[in-house]
């Protein structure tokens, strides 16, 4: 059912945490009925400079976030808004049918993070 990779993720996930005075911090999902994924991120120069999430959810969750996360560290904003739901379920190998949404969970909670840096920055609230 789950790839070799998904099942390493699972097992062994990156950069779970919180980042201590994250840049922006985002919550996506809804706890009381599914999935949930708080994201926190450090921007730096306009690039991720470090990526950290907590995740209530199931195997393929907690797969695609931590792959996710792996993913956009150190990548510039634009590049890292590249790194959609599909690139996440192809580099774990795919993902059944059913456990999709898992990608759209992290791709959303990566792309929700940086509009909120982009509007703060745009706000003056941030630098």
């Amino acid at each position: 059912m789950y790839t070799e990779i998904v099942m390493e993720h699972f097992n062994n996930p990156r950069n779970v945490g919180i980042i201590k005075e994250p840049t922006v911090l985002v919550q996506i999902g809804d706890p009381s009925c599914g999935d949930s994924l708080l994201m926190s991120l450090k921007i730096e120069k306009d690039r991720i400079a470090d990526i950290k999430y907590k995740i209530y959810g199931c195997g393929a969750a907690v797969a695609t976030s931590s792959i996710a996360s792996e993913m956009v560290m150190g990548k510039s904003l634009d590049d890292a808004l590249k790194v959609d739901e599909k690139v996440i379920a192809d580099a774990l190998g795919g993902l059944p049918p059913d456990k999709l949404h898992c990608s759209n969970l992290a791709a959303g909670a990566i792309r929700g993070a940086i509009n909120e840096y982009r509007k703060a920055v745009l706000k003056g609230s941030v630098k």
